[in-house]
């Protein structure tokens, strides 16, 4: 059993200088926000990496730390814990001696996790400390190497024989949940392999595409899709009806587009997946969005604000009143962004309403209203509603018409703090889209105190992080200029087994935070260009979203190739 050694982890990574004691106290804020432990806030905060603070709990504790890339588990070992007690508890197994098996678990505290592999296992178990990253790594290389079942061996398996999943019109239309689950069995297994291996592989939407000689199936990883192997062509109406079933959809509609949730658990997730179905003209073509309640339990300074965009965004979410619009493309992270501010101010003593069409994540403490345009519950009746409720903080999903527009306005004049989004390219634009719509701009130029538009860039691989020197041109092309280029380090991802080969894991946002100033009023109600608005805010300080990618290319987080790709148009 692990027992406690002198010095706290947290004493022992401020004594190597990993961490400073104001890290730690900005990490015990977060962990205690959003309901995670210290270690997962130090490492999602990047402060410290996994390697660094596992190692640090290992001399707490007085255990082995084990550094798994350079392991080889024999097969025999791996063979004595089933895959899915692995997965499920996220070990692996090590090494066994003498009836005694070394196991690698990331938490030496879990002692209801040893006490279940002592009885499942039937032997003694001596834990050894590792990353849990670096154990799920090592989970997908080993159990991937062994005679388990995957997406892959399923789809060698439906291409090498010959059985014949082709449905007509007129059978699928007499179908029922039941025919589907008795004839297509391993039609389930394929379809749940192809959303747990999704998961595992951190993609936000998986898309099932029918084409006149294949299905095309991908995976939107860090914003970028990702094709899988196919499966064959005859095999589109059996996983279409079996998506159907699980998102409680009418199987025999092939005509009418379609909408359906399903809720399943993988691991130890909880997930939603957001299903959509449309017909095209090779069938009907179906993406499910992963909806992971754990990717909006993030603090404001997990987003990827500058220090100087950080105080300023801090300082107006505790505003009294007024308009913070936040702009910006679908899955730009516009959700994610407004629900870490609800996140920062859901205390007891604030009231907050939110009206979200539809409702993706559910926030604890907050009273959320699902639009429902069936029966005539659109967003302005909804707002309309709401402030008899007497909210401190109102979240309108989006601002998509006049009355939607005019019913926020008046809400943030009455004395309520509002968010809401728009899609508009930059900042400066949202102020003559809203005028475009119709609201007075007088109405504009006195509401809205802040527009915000962000963008999603991929993160360099910590694992295969390395310098290089980019080509002159380039520099020349990015605006960076040699006295720059000269003091700045830059970085590539080499690619790695962690990042898929990519050079490329997670995601972190650009913004262009626009605050409203007595001059950007005045050009509002005097309807100017967006060209004069936007020169003005620059003049006054605001940082463009390409401004803000260059700044984070030269602090090593991202590349000039990821800053071009989502932010050069709005530069």
């Amino acid at each position: 059993m692990a027992v406690r050694g002198k010095a706290r982890y947290t004493d022992i990574l401020i004594r190597q200088r990993v961490i400073s004691p104001e890290q730690l106290a900005e990490a015990e804020q977060m962990a205690r926000q959003a309901g995670i432990k210290v270690p997962e806030a130090l490492i999602r905060l990047g402060y410290a990496t996994g390697e660094e603070v596992t190692r640090a709990i290992a001399e707490e504790y007085d255990m082995d730390y084990v550094t798994l890339k350079d392991v080889v588990i024999p097969p025999s070992v791996i063979e004595l814990v089933p895959e899915s007690v692995a997965r499920e508890n996220i070990i692996l197994p090590l090494s066994e001696d003498d009836g005694q098996l070394r196991v690698v678990v990331s938490d030496p505290d879990d002692l209801e996790t040893f006490d279940k592999l002592r009885f499942i296992l039937n032997r003694q178990i001596e834990p050894v400390l590792a990353p849990r990253d670096a154990i799920l790594e090592a989970i997908n290389r080993h159990y991937g190497q062994t005679v388990g079942e995957s997406a892959d061996s399923m789809l060698q398996e439906f291409t090498d024989t010959a059985i014949d999943f082709t449905e007509t019109e007129d059978e699928t239309a007499a179908a029922t949940s039941e025919d589907i689950d008795e004839s297509s069995a391993p039609i389930v297994r394929l379809v749940h392999l192809l959303i747990t291996e999704a998961i595992q592989l951190r993609a936000s939407d998986i898309h099932i595409e029918p084409f006149e000689e294949r299905i095309r199936v991908r995976y939107r990883i860090d914003g970028v899709l990702v094709e899988r192997d196919s499966p064959p062509r005859r095999l589109l109406g059996a996983i279409l009806s079996r998506i159907k079933i699980l998102a409680k959809l009418d199987i025999a509609e092939r005509r009418r587009p379609q909408d359906g949730r399903i809720k399943l658990t993988v691991g130890e997730k909880e997930l939603d997946l957001r299903v959509s179905v449309i017909p095209t003209n090779h069938g009907q073509s179906v993406v499910m969005r992963i909806l992971d309640k754990d990717s909006i339990r993030v603090g404001l300074k997990e987003l990827g604000f500058s220090d100087r965009d950080y105080g300023r965004f801090q300082n107006l979410i505790r505003r009294p009143n007024g308009i913070i619009l936040v702009t910006g493309p679908t899955g730009s992270g516009k959700t994610t962004s407004l629900y870490a501010a609800l996140n920062e101010l859901n205390t007891p003593d604030r009231k907050i309403i939110t009206a979200e069409d539809p409702v993706e994540y559910y926030l604890p403490g907050v009273n959320q209203v699902e639009i429902r345009h069936d029966i005539g519950l659109d967003f302005a009746r909804v707002i309309r509603a709401m402030l008899r409720q007497a909210p401190n903080i109102i979240l309108v999903g989006e601002m998509r018409d006049l009355e939607t527009a005019q019913m926020g306005i008046q809400a943030s004049l009455t004395g309520h703090l509002v968010f809401s989004t728009l899609h508009t390219n930059d900042a400066p634009s949202a102020v003559t889209r809203l005028i475009d719509m119709g609201v007075p701009a007088y109405l504009v130029a006195s509401s809205v105190i802040a527009i915000m538009a962000q963008r999603l860039v991929r993160v360099i691989c910590r694992k295969c992080k390395e310098p290089y020197k980019p080509t002159e041109a380039a520099l020349e092309a990015a605006g960076i200029t040699p006295e720059v280029a000269k003091s700045a380090t830059f970085y590539r991802g080499k690619g790695c087994p962690r990042c898929n080969r990519t050079g490329y894991h997670g995601r972190t946002a650009l913004f262009e935070l626009m605050l409203m100033s007595p001059k950007l009023r005045e050009l509002t109600f005097n309807e100017a260009p967006t060209g004069e608005i936007r020169r003005v805010a620059i003049n006054e300080g605001m940082h463009t979203l390409y401004a803000d990618g260059i700044e984070k290319v030269l602090r090593g987080v991202t590349t000039l190739e990821e800053v071009y790709r989502v932010a050069r148009t709005a530069a």
